[in-house]
């Protein structure tokens, strides 16, 4: 295969890492509450949400069961989602 498939697929594997620690920050986040005064904490909280809360509004909308008694799992099926995939072209390229 060519240079540019790997380097594409290793693009895409960061940027899968990078998309799986934000939605873990945001679900520790959701059960810290940190101190929103702050103009600081607030950008990057403001952030992160405009970053993940569209994926996880769209798991919650086609799987209306992930959230369950008031918890909400659709964190945990993307980043099982995200991990398929990473592994997945990893093995295709890489094989």
């Amino acid at each position: 295969m060519s240079a540019l498939i790997y380097a594409l697929v290793s693009v895409i594997h960061t940027v899968i890492n990078i998309y799986i620690w934000m939605i873990i920050i945001a679900a520790v986040l959701s059960f810290v509450q940190p101190n929103p005064s702050n103009p600081t904490v607030r950008q990057l909280i403001f952030g992160l949400y405009r970053l993940t809360e569209p994926v996880f509004a769209w798991v919650r909308r086609k799987m209306p069961f992930v959230v369950m008694g008031g918890i909400d799992l659709s964190p945990i099926v993307i980043l099982l989602a995200l991990q398929f995939l990473d592994i997945f072209l990893l093995r295709l390229v890489y094989g």
